[in-house]
């Protein structure tokens, strides 16, 4: 089969659909001599940067998204690579079942960008930014019931304290609650601004960002169960990658970045010890060996070129 060359564009991944951070980066991750008999599985399509950029390498790659918008432009803009792309709609928790479907067991590499895509940021119809108006939905797969409207009419005041305070980091968390649910009858929150302009109002400008970026945040997060999501992931990942495959993970915020720290560090530990042991023990856990000692991050080139690079985190673990 004859793969289509890379245009100018899409030299680094890009396309007017997404932008893919950190594309160096990614291509280091996955650096084995023989790529051709290797499958990546992109458990984050998006537009299909980081799909494209394994396939002008050489790589065979399965590629995973739950928004059926990006999957199916993902599919067309690739199509030309024949029977070495893969496209399965499927949110990245469930990649078992998706390498199932298309049976293959376990892969080579596993990347995931847990990033939202800059197509779903621009449109704003997805309700993901205030920065145009649109409705409160924030849902990464449009067929699930659950919107960022549905939180907000519905949840308890503790709740959303709880999803402002530990998925934002809000400091105003308790305030912002207790007003929306004195407010509820009220006011309609139909639109993002409807929100932004009432955290706003609600809070005042007090710092460089917009009051209301911290609870949009963690509207996203409990819309998408984003952090049970890159759990889940990771722990399945355990199983599907084959030894001596790759593991890289691209996270934007503290607490994605958390939780994929603590997890390579827990998994590439040979023993552990606790003050009451005598001894340490051997780790049940140790699964992995971590290739990057400290995250990878953007160049200032990259950050110039793409500021949503500025907060990519890239961690890599290889299979031991």
């Amino acid at each position: 089969m004859t793969t289509a060359p890379p245009s100018p564009t899409t030299q680094l991944g890009g396309s007017d659909y997404h932008i893919p951070v950190l594309p160096t980066q990614v291509l280091a991750a996955f650096d084995f001599a023989d790529p051709a008999d290797r499958v990546i599985l992109d458990a984050t399509a998006g537009g299909g940067g980081h799909s494209e950029l394994l396939l002008q390498k050489g790589f065979r790659v399965i590629a995973l998204d739950r928004d059926l918008d990006s999957l199916q432009e993902t599919a067309a803009r690739l199509a030309n690579y024949g029977d070495r792309f893969t496209s399965v709609h499927s949110n990245f928790s469930d990649l078992d079942q998706a390498l199932e479907s298309i049976e293959i067991s376990q892969v080579d590499g596993i990347l995931a960008d847990f990033g939202v895509s800059s197509h779903q940021l621009d449109e704003a119809e997805r309700g993901f930014s205030f920065m145009r108006e649109g409705p409160l939905d924030m849902r990464m797969n449009q067929t699930q019931e659950l919107t960022a409207k549905t939180v907000i009419e519905t949840y308890s005041e503790e709740e959303l304290r709880e999803i402002f305070r530990e998925y934002g980091e809000e400091k105003h968390a308790y305030k912002i609650a207790r007003c929306l649910l004195e407010d509820r009858g009220k006011k309609t929150f139909e639109t993002t601004l409807d929100l932004a302009n009432y955290v706003l109002k609600l809070i005042g400008k007090r710092e460089k960002i917009h009051p209301a970026t911290r609870v949009f945040q963690a509207l996203r997060i409990e819309v998408n169960d984003e952090l049970g999501e890159i759990k889940t992931l990771m722990h399945k990942s355990i199983d599907l990658l084959k030894p001596g495959g790759r593991l890289a993970l691209i996270s934007f915020h503290s607490l994605e970045d958390r939780l994929v720290k603590r997890f390579i560090v827990q998994h590439s530990a040979a023993s552990i010890d606790r003050p009451e042991w005598p001894a340490p023990k051997p780790n049940p856990d140790y699964f992995f060996t971590p290739i990057t000692k400290k995250p990878l991050t953007a160049d200032a080139e990259e950050c110039v070129r793409n500021v949503r690079s500025r907060t990519a985190k890239l961690r890599i673990a290889q299979k031991r």
